[in-house]
C-alpha cells in the first residue's frame, strides 16, 4: 500500500522511515530541496536515535519538495507539520492552512483521499477545514502521536493505544490498519471524532503536568518537613489508584509539549465559559517549585564550588531547550554567584553561548 507523509522533519521523518519499514511504499515532502537531497541520499545526520540506521537501511522511501507527487502517489496523507504556540497561548495552524490552500490549487480527486492531522491542533481546528477538503474528496481526522524526544521510534513502535479522531468509518478503519501492521506491541485504540480527540490530547499531556506539579509541591513540603521526598512518593505511588508513573521529585515539567499544551486547554476551556483552573493552577505550581529548589539551593551550597550539569535540556536524550527546568535553574543560580559548568552536546552549546555568552563554562558531550 502507498502512503505519503506531508512534513518529514524529525517527528514525520521517524513515522515515514517506521511504516516504510513493515512495507509501504512511501512518499515524504519536505520544502527544502536539500533536506530532501539528503534524505534521498541516505546521508541526513539525525540526533534522534535509530534515524540514521533506518533510514540507510529504507528501499521505499522517497522525498520530494512536491505535493501534487504526493497526492498523486497515495490515498492516504499523514500531516506532520509544526503547530507552534502564538504569544496568546493558541497552536499556530497556519502550516496546516497553507497545505489546505495549495490541496485546494490542486482540485477535487477523482478517488476519496484521506487528510490526517498528525500535529497537536485546538479543539474544533479539524472540523474547521473539514467542509474545504470534504469538497476537494477528502476526509479529514486526527491522528496525534504520544512520542518523547530522544525516544521517537521506541514509542511509534510501543504506543501505549492509538488515537484516532475518524472523519469516516472507512478513514477510521484505514489508519487504524496502517498501525497493526507498523507496531510491535498491541495498543488499545480509540476511535472519535475529530474534536473529541483533539480534547483528548491536550487532555492527556495536561494530566501529566498536574501529576509533576504536586508530586513536586509535596516534595517541597517533605523537604521543608526535614524528610525525603522519594520516601513519600514512593508510598503515595504504591496505591494502585495512583501509580508511581511521572510521580518523582526533581524538576518541573518543561520542553515543546506539557507547557504550552496545559496553556491552550486553559484558552480552549475559557472559549466555552469555564475556568480550567487546575491547568492554571499547575503552571502556577511549577513556577513556585522553581523558585523554592534555587531558594533551597542557595542556602544549602557553597558558591567557591564549581557546580556541573550534565545536561541542561528539557531531558538527556534531547537537544531541545523549549522550557528546560533545569537550564532555568542553572541560570538562576549562576545569576546569584555560583560557578556553572555545562556539559552538552555542540549544538546545544552554541545556542547556550549566544544567549547566556560567559555566564557559563561549558564541555563538549557525545
Amino acid at each position: 500500500m502507498n502512503t505519503s507523509v506531508i512534513g518529514i522533519g524529525k517527528l514525520g521523518l521517524c513515522f515515514a522511515l517506521t511504516i516504510e519499514k513493515c512495507g509501504y511504499d512511501v512518499v515524504g515532502v519536505d520544502i527544502s530541496q536539500e533536506y530532501v537531497d539528503l534524505v534521498n541520499e541516505k546521508t541526513l545526520e539525525s540526533s534522534e536515535p535509530g534515524v540514521e540506521t533506518f533510514l540507510k537501511a529504507s528501499k521505499n522511501l522517497t522525498a520530494t519538495t512536491s505535493l501534487e507527487q504526493a497526492v498523486k502517489h497515495s490515498n492516504v496523507l499523514f500531516v506532520v507539520v509544526a503547530t507552534p504556540s502564538l504569544p496568546n497561548g493558541r497552536y499556530d495552524h497556519s502550516q496546516v492552512d497553507t497545505l489546505v490552500d495549495n490541496l485546494e490549487l490542486l482540485g477535487k480527486q477523482n478517488e476519496e483521499k484521506h487528510f490526517i492531522v498528525c500535529c497537536t491542533t485546538m479543539p474544533g481546528y479539524c472540523d474547521s477545514i473539514k467542509e474545504r477538503l470534504n469538497n476537494l474528496n477528502y476526509t479529514v481526522s486526527y491522528n496525534p502521536e504520544f512520542i518523547a524526544q530522544g525516544t521517537i521510534l521506541k514509542n511509534q513502535a510501543y504506543p501505549d493505544m492509538i488515537l484516532i479522531g475518524e472523519g469516516s468509518q472507512e478513514a477510521g478503519d484505514v489508519i487504524q490498519a496502517i498501525y497493526e501492521k507498523h507496531t510491535l506491541n498491541d495498543p488499545r485504540f480509540c476511535r472519535m471524532s475529530p474534536t473529541e480527540a483533539e480534547i483528548t490530547k491536550i487532555s492527556l499531556n495536561c494530566f501529566l503536568t498536574t501529576k509533576i506539579a504536586y508530586a513536586n509541591m509535596i516534595g517541597d513540603i517533605v523537604i521543608s518537613s526535614g524528610g525525603d521526598p522519594k520516601t513519600v512518593l514512593a508510598a503515595v505511588g504504591e496505591d494502585t489508584r495512583i501509580g508511581p508513573k511521572y510521580l518523582g521529585y526533581g524538576y518541573g515539567y518543561g520542553g515543546p509539549c506539557f507547557p504550552r499544551d496545559n496553556r491552550a486547554l486553559a484558552i480552549y476551556a475559557k472559549d466555552l465559559g469555564i475556568d480550567a483552573l487546575i491547568s492554571i493552577a499547575s503552571d502556577e505550581s511549577n513556577a513556585d517549585h522553581l523558585d523554592y529548589q534555587v531558594k533551597q539551593f542557595i542556602e544549602n551550597n557553597d558558591k567557591e564550588k564549581e557546580i556541573v550539569f550534565d545536561y541542561v535540556t528539557y531531558k538527556p536524550e534531547s537537544t531541545l531547550l523549549v522550557e528546560s527546568q533545569q537550564l532555568a535553574f542553572a541560570v538562576e543560580i549562576a545569576k546569584s554567584g555560583f560557578k556553572i559548568n555545562i556539559k552538552e552536546r555542540e549544538e546545544v552549546i552554541a545556542h547556550l553561548r549566544s544567549k547566556y555568552g560567559d555566564l557559563f563554562t561549558y564541555e563538549r558531550r557525545d
